[in-house]
Formats: C-alpha cells, structure tokens, sequence
C-alpha cells in the first residue's frame, strides 16, 4: 500500500521530524515466536530525536514486540535495531500498561528505583526526584503509598518514575487505556507538558486514533499479523496542543484519515 503522508508537520521546536537528528532504527525486523507465530515481518521504522511517534494497529499486530524490542529486552530473530548514538540505548524509560509500583514504597521511593538499581544513593538525586514529582503534580504525595493514589495518580508515578533518570527515549505501552476518559485525557495533556519541558523522543503504543493524533507528530500505523509498517501519518499542528485543536476541523480531518488507514491495517495482513 502506497502511504500517504500529510506534509508540512509542525513540532514545538518549529523542525520537521525528519530533519531531525536520527536516534536509532528497526532494519528489517523479523519476530517469530516458535516455529510458525510471526509477530513481525521486515518492519522498519526510523526514530529522530524529539519524535512523539505513536505505533497504532489492531490488537496482535506487534506494537507492544516491537517496543520490547527497541527497549532490548527482546531481540529480533531477523534484522536488527541500530542506534546511531549508543549511549541512548543504556538511557530509556519505559511505562507499562500497568503502573507495577512497588505496593510497600511510597511514591519517593518508588521514583527511586532506576537510581536504586543503579547504585546511586538517594541522597545525590533527591533534587531529581523533588523536581520530577513537581513535573507530575504529585511533589505533595511523596510520602503517600500507591493504596493511597488514583488510578490516575499511580500513571502519574509510573511516568515521574520513568523521567526520573532523564533518558533520551521513553516508551509507553498503552499506558492510559484503563483510565477513564477525562483523567485520560487530563494525562494526555501533561505527557505533552513533560515532553516539552524535558526535550525527549517518546514512542507511544496505542489502540486509540484520537490520542494518537492529539499526542503525535508520526502515527505509524501498523497491518495486522504480522506486524509491519503500512502507512505513516504526520500531524500538521503545532505543539503545545489544546482543547481547541481537538475541537478544530483539522484535527477530526486527520483522525478520519487515520481511521481509514487503521481499518485497511485491520484488512493488510495474514491469519496464523
């Protein structure tokens, strides 16, 4: 399928996103589970920095390998993921579904813990940790326990957990979908906030068209099993992003022509 690319796009820094310096790659990805799941088949996918690239496609078509693949904590079984600067590579945070706190910490501790892991002593990055639970509202629940949070409040430690060691790539795997709506939302609206005041690159998996063209300036939209990039989609709009572009006639446009693209996706791909 010939993709069809909205030209022109935007970003808060007033760049275009592949002008932007490339990060890493997925060359010709393969992922076989056993002998006959394909997963994904020759997926590519260029990363510059400062992207907000969401991978959107139906359940099953190799979002969430292919995020565990660019994290490293799975390897393909054909092509490979190359970083142009390695040193991004050992400096990522990564947001689950899930929030996966640590029930027994507070909320401090718990945006501690990639310190922890690496063998910093609290003491030396307390001021990280203050200054990102400022970032996500919750500099007043430090001492609270996940028991005590939203499920809203909890995302919000998982994702200040994930910026506390400021990496140059995060990935979030459909980390709002269990919210509600507004909190949903709500939570969208902050990403974008954290983004800008962090200069990042996040890759986004979702199931969502409407956050993925209010979050992103590439939608990569992906054909069903096995997983591969179709079509590629670029958001003309500036960033910061508001209630009235997601009320704009812009924004409805281009959520319709995603949502085209996502139901040929559904209809590209084979049955294993």
């Amino acid at each position: 399928m010939a993709s069809e690319i909205m030209t022109s796009p935007a970003s808060a820094g007033g760049d275009t996103p592949n002008k932007r310096p490339l990060l890493a790659s997925l060359r010709h990805v393969d992922k076989v589970f056993g002998t006959d799941v394909v997963a994904l088949k020759d997926m590519s996918l260029d990363i510059h920095q400062g992207d907000f690239i969401s991978l959107l496609g139906p359940s099953g078509c190799g979002k969430s390998t292919a995020l565990r693949i660019i994290t490293g904590l799975m390897q393909p079984s054909r092509g490979k993921m190359h970083w142009e600067d390695p040193e991004a590579a050992n400096n990522l945070g990564v947001v689950f579904q899930e929030p996966t706190l640590m029930p027994w910490a507070t909320v401090e501790k718990n945006v501690y813990l990639p310190h922890k892991l690496k063998g910093t002593p609290k003491s030396r990055v307390q001021n990280d940790i203050d200054e990102v639970l400022e970032l996500v509202g919750l500099d007043k629940f430090a001492g609270a326990y996940p028991r005590e949070l939203s499920g809203g409040m909890k995302m919000r430690v998982s994702i200040a957990r994930a910026l506390a060691t400021r990496p140059r790539l995060i990935l979030m795997d459909e980390p709002f979908a269990a919210l509600d709506e507004i909190t949903r939302q709500k939570l969208n609206d902050d990403l974008l906030h954290l983004k800008s005041k962090i200069n990042c690159t996040v890759i986004f998996v979702t199931h969502s068209v409407f956050e993925s063209v209010f979050l992103s300036d590439r939608i990569v939209v992906m054909a069903r099993r096995p997983g591969r990039v179709i079509e590629e989609i670029r958001v003309d709009a500036p960033y910061p992003r508001d209630l009235e572009f997601r009320t704009s006639a812009e924004y409805g446009e281009i959520a319709r022509r995603t949502s085209d693209a996502l139901l040929s996706a559904i209809g590209d791909g084979d049955d294993h």
